[in-house]
């Protein structure tokens, strides 16, 4: 998946590349027809006016202003291209095989594991803020950085299931990982919630994240998307594009212990039971509040002081119709 330049939208495309247009992303649309071999990827140009999808071959196409500067789709390689990023500087973009190999087009390269022997296959590519470097991870979580700072790994760590991709944090010049069950792993970028502890329906390919660096989104096989912070959920791929709205906005990510907090839902479902649920170390009851209003919006006071103070709380609500949104603080 991909996000609009606002943050206010996103796309998400299928291996067959048809694509859904979700929020305030516009629709440019998809493939007529199904590609020679399946699509792995996309990514939004810099000004969020139109996106590459990339298939496992390095073949692109092109959509809104993205300007086509290169492919792999008639070289023959010795892994699949399994991710692709943007170079926001230029305008370029980079590839990336299953074996680190790195193809940059319009894009400075700055170093590949293609050579090497690893452990594990690569599954993504991130850029580093302003493009002036890359990160790929590998299916354990190790990460290769090439002009960019390395955070840390999950590289000699026991995972529950695989990483599946990663998105950097341009606020902080860190990054997420997240694994096939929705599992976050934040290198100096804060946790904003994860779906770790959930029973997915299928599981989880690909993550992105807002320019702030405030929120971020991941997407299931299925089309499913889990939205956290301040990224919205727009709609998925499961349904009609914008159908289901939902955020959650705090009164403050940093309540002082003995207080309330505010929480607001802010959806386009109206006269819907707002379930919300709070997590924190210890673990919180789940909580059914009443309805939204004719407009989708609902306001809850949670009394917090039982909450220990620097304890991540992940506010999570579920309205009818299938909008699902996450939000977090940590008392102080």
């Amino acid at each position: 998946m991909a996000a609009t330049s606002d943050d206010g939208g996103y796309w998400i495309a299928n291996n067959q590349g048809l694509v859904v247009a979700c929020g305030d992303a516009p629709a440019f649309g998809g493939l007529a027809s199904a590609p020679n071999l399946p699509i792995v990827g996309i990514a939004a140009t810099p000004d969020g006016n139109g996106y590459y999808l990339v298939a496992s071959d390095g073949g692109i196409f092109t959509f809104g202003d993205a300007v086509f500067q290169g492919s792999t789709g008639a070289i023959h390689l010795n892994k699949p291209v399994v991710g692709m990023a943007v170079d926001p500087a230029t305008g370029g973009y980079w590839l990336v095989a299953t074996d680190g190999g790195i193809f940059a087009y319009d894009a400075p390269f700055y170093g590949s594991t293609g050579s090497e022997s690893l452990n594990k296959p690569v599954v993504g590519i991130a850029q580093s803020n302003n493009g002036t470097g890359y990160w790929l991870v590998a299916s354990d979580g190790g990460i290769f950085a090439y002009h960019a700072p390395f955070r840390g790994s999950t590289g000699s760590m026991s995972l529950n299931k695989p990483i599946v991709g990663m998105a950097a944090d341009l606020a902080t010049g860190g990054y997420w990982l997240v694994a096939s069950d929705g599992g976050i792993f934040a290198y100096e970028a804060p946790f904003f919630g994860s779906t770790g502890n959930i029973v997915l329906a299928r599981p989880i390919v690909g993550m992105e994240a807002n320019v702030a660096g405030s929120g971020y989104r991941f997407d299931a096989s299925d089309g499913g998307v889990f939205a956290y912070g301040s990224s919205g959920f727009y709609g998925s791929a499961q349904l009609s594009p914008g159908d289901y709205k939902c955020s959650v906005v705090l009164s403050s990510t940093s309540p002082p212990q003995n207080s309330n907090e505010t929480v607001t839902i802010e959806s386009n479902v109206g006269s819907a039971t707002v379930t919300l649920a709070t997590y924190y170390t210890a673990g919180l009851p789940s909580y059914d509040y009443p309805m939204t209003d004719a407009n989708g919006n609902a306001t809850i006071s949670l009394n917090i002081s039982g909450v220990p103070v620097g304890h991540l709380v992940s506010v999570t609500a579920s309205l009818g119709g299938g909008a699902f949104c996450w939000a977090s603080f940590t008392p102080t």
